[in-house]
């Protein structure tokens, strides 16, 4: 197997599993090369329902060139109201064309249709009775297109696409099946600075003063300069006797508003104990505070799967010792979503069942997402996931944590299949995800040119 990129590695992906040689070339050259579509899981009452009953505006937005958080503070801004009234399902990148779902709570529909946002167009669907959320999110729709590629490009992807759909069990390459190992992106990190599991892993072992300074200091190269001078400064003063925190938020740019609302808390608490550290980390909304022990979990999955890989376990069917979980029989057809409340651990007599399910497509393996709840695998499994624990010195009741941090864990598929069509002439890449899944998981393999060009 070929070894990743370092900056993958540094998140626990380690490999590829193609070994053939990249195809090279840009994406999102134009936003219209990287399009994103959601496939809805969420039916929503008319717009003239009951407010009281409905108080969540329901909306399609198609966005160009628009970060997901970005687009929801312009709403809020736009209309007067607190962000955390603003909701999506699932979060996009910024430079493609993406169409998406988001609600709004307690608003005058007619206002929503009247929002001349630049790069966007909004469609009203609806009113809800809750705001929505990751689960009514069955997937996405992408279709991609790689420019300036390499002139071997065209055979390249052809062998690529054979490698891939023999990764998934596919002995017929005619097959349009295709499976990748079902990493959590450089972009669940930080794709330019790859920190938010570095926190979650200092949240997790109760280190909060070293938390919050793998986000606040902590440069990388790829930031600015004033940035990482800054970065740096906090980090120097941090390993003083007496920290000037003052000092270090008068050197904080304005853009960095989560760091600047660390270093204020700090100030206001004295930063003498640890509980102010945490509530330093805790100026951050909700949902990075969950980020951040998310990022770690997805660290340490990255981790068991790219040790299953070292070890040549497969990834399409189980060894005994493996717990599997079934396919989503409400996902779309052609979407293979996996249903990771409908477990089965996988005994030795269980192993040729599920190998067969495996096989038709009805379920996957899955590796853990460690939280308080996680039973752990058997056998060779088991001793993986017990492994890459024992190294980090974690235990799943580790994440009994307070607030926003804690987390009882679950199980994710290990593999994810597609029903995938790529034209090795104009190098379009045309496929469908399940939620939580990466399309660079995929893309990756194609380009082999590091996750900052993904």
């Amino acid at each position: 197997m070929r070894e990743a990129h370092p900056i993958e590695q540094a998140v626990g992906i380690e490999y590829y599993i193609t070994d053939s040689d990249g195809i090279g070339g840009q994406l999102r050259t134009h936003p219209e090369d990287f399009r994103v579509e959601e496939i809805e899981n969420f039916d929503p009452e008319p717009v003239d329902a009951d407010p009281g009953g409905y108080p969540e505006i329901l909306l399609r937005a198609t966005l160009r060139q628009w970060d997901t958080n970005d687009f929801a503070a312009r709403i809020s801004d736009a209309m007067g109201i607190s962000r955390e009234r603003v909701a999506w399902a699932g979060t996009k990148d910024k430079h493609a064309v993406t169409t998406q779902l988001f609600s709004i709570r307690d608003v005058d529909p007619a206002a929503v249709e009247s929002l001349d946002i630049n790069g966007t167009d909004i469609e009203v669907l609806g009113r809800t009775g809750r705001s929505i959320s990751f689960g009514d999110l069955h997937g996405n729709r992408f279709v991609i297109r790689v420019r300036e590629a390499d002139p071997e490009a065209t055979e390249r992807a052809r062998t690529i696409t054979d490698e891939l759909r023999t990764f998934v069990g596919s002995s017929d390459t005619t097959d349009r099946i295709a499976g990748v190992p079902n990493w959590f992106g450089n972009q669940r990190f930080g794709s330019q600075r790859p920190v938010t599991h570095a926190v979650g892993l200092n949240v997790v072992r109760g280190h909060w003063r070293e938390a919050v300074l793998a986000y606040v200091a902590n440069p990388f190269e790829t930031e600015r300069e004033t940035t990482q001078a800054a970065r740096q400064f906090v980090a120097d003063e941090a390993a003083s006797d007496d920290p000037d925190w003052q000092a270090c938020l008068d050197r904080m740019p304005g853009y960095l508003g989560f760091e600047r609302s660390m270093l204020h808390r700090l100030i206001e608490d004295g930063a003498a104990s640890p509980e102010d550290f945490r509530h330093a980390l805790e100026a951050v909304p909700w949902n990075l505070q969950r980020l951040f022990v998310n990022a770690a979990q997805s660290y340490l999955y990255n981790r068991i799967l790219s040790e299953r890989l070292r070890r040549g376990l497969p990834f399409d069917r189980p060894v005994e010792g493996d717990v599997c979980c079934f396919v989503d029989r409400e996902a779309p057809d052609g979407l293979y979503a996996p249903d990771t409340d409908r477990l089965q651990r996988v005994s030795g007599s269980r192993v040729d069942v599920m190998e067969r399910h495996c096989s038709r497509g009805r379920a996957f393996v899955t590796a853990p997402l460690v939280g308080t709840d996680t039973e752990l695998a058997d056998g060779e499994p088991g001793e993986i996931e017990r492994a890459i624990l024992d190294e980090l010195g974690l235990k799943p009741s580790d994440f009994d944590l307070p607030g926003s941090f804690e987390s009882t864990g679950t199980r994710r598929a290990i593999l994810v299949r597609t029903d995938f069509d790529v034209d090795p002439d104009t190098l379009t890449f045309a496929f469908a995800l399940p939620s939580g899944s990466y399309a660079t998981a995929l893309l990756r393999e194609y380009l082999k040119s590091g996750p900052l060009d993904l």
